[in-house]
């Protein structure tokens, strides 16, 4: 088990989550009333982030901030863009991306806005940059992101923090390392019992606001490294015609808020009524309680390293290999 790149990478994921808020928290950043939007863009995994990036943003600072993915600000640029005054936010574990790099030159020779990079290698993406956050310790020998994810997001979240001015969201993510450690000292023997049930099936990823990007993530990371039917969706959106697969093969998980927790409790209540098994992840309350006392804007992070871990027990189970998907590389590079 541990000659696997994957574990090692989920396992140490804190140390690159502390780093994260350490380098976006020295970072000169610009003013979140420089911009009349702000554009968050990346390719798979970052895309996700991008979505709960986007929508943390706009909570925080109440300015109109959107995800895309690389192609489309590349392909369909003015379907994204128009002539407001745009911050870039570009999101990439390589940092060589070419959709991400090409929407990112393209933007910058469009003298569109201002372009800020988050990344885990000191690439030519970065490079480009007018504001840099390079966390290293996020870098990753495995094709499926889990600690470059996890670290990326962390400064994102940060970032967000930053340009809303919330100084006391800043202090509170101090506690996320030593909550993620909790979490996987505590629940990694769940996680294994979950992940090596080959009666389940299907697995469905159920969160709101911010949280429906971190369960697009989760999702992705069991269709990658477990080859297993999975789909995410808006907690009360499930009721809306994906309910119709939920039997005793299934699992609803359910990443849930503080503030909507009545309603999307409620869901869950449901599925398990029709016979799925139903599984909670949230600060109290909960299957997997993170207990961490971070505001709740701010601590999203703490989804991630129980189902990722859940998807790797999933893998070795069903005879695969974690570190090495099918299909799949780590970067993806295409010729335009």
């Amino acid at each position: 088990m541990d000659n696997f790149y994957t574990y090692q990478e989920i396992k140490s994921q804190t140390e690159a989550w502390a780093q994260a808020l350490k380098v976006t928290s020295a970072a000169s950043l610009p003013s979140a009333g420089d911009y009349e939007q702000v554009i968050f863009t990346g390719c798979g995994s970052t895309y996700y982030l991008s979505l709960a990036a986007a929508a943390l943003y706009q909570e925080l600072t109440g300015r109109p901030a959107r995800a895309v993915p690389g192609s489309e600000l590349l392909l369909n640029t003015f379907t994204v863009l128009t002539n407001a005054k745009t911050l870039l936010v570009a999101v990439s574990r390589s940092g060589t991306t070419t959709e991400t790099l090409r929407a990112t030159q393209k933007f910058k020779d469009e003298r569109r806005g201002d372009v800020m990079v988050i990344s885990n290698y000191d690439e030519v993406l970065s490079r480009s940059a007018d504001v840099n956050i390079l966390i290293d310790k996020g870098q990753e020998e495995s094709v499926a992101q889990t600690r470059s994810f996890a670290s990326m997001f962390v400064a994102a979240s940060a970032f967000c923090a930053r340009m809303a001015g919330r100084d006391d969201f800043l202090e509170s993510m101090c506690g996320l390392p030593a909550a993620g450690e909790r979490l996987v000292s505590k629940y990694e023997s769940f996680a294994k019992e979950l992940g090596e049930n080959l009666d389940f099936d299907r697995f469905y990823f159920l969160g709101s606001g911010l949280r429906y990007g971190l369960a697009c993530e989760v999702n992705l990371k069991m269709k990658e490294m477990t080859l297993t039917h999975s789909e995410p969706f808006h907690v009360l959106e499930f009721r809306h015609g994906p309910m119709s697969m939920v039997n005793q093969n299934t699992v609803v998980l359910g990443l849930l808020s503080d503030a909507n927790r009545v309603h999307e409790a409620k869901v869950l209540t449901e599925m398990k009524a029709l016979g799925g098994t139903v599984i909670s992840l949230g600060e109290e309350d909960a299957d997997v309680v993170f207990e961490s006392g971070v505001a709740e804007s701010v601590r999203g992070v703490l989804y991630l390293p129980v189902l990722q871990l859940m998807s790797y027990y999933r893998s070795l189970a069903k005879g695969l290999n974690p570190d090495r998907p099918s299909n799949l590389t780590t970067v993806v590079k295409l010729t335009f």
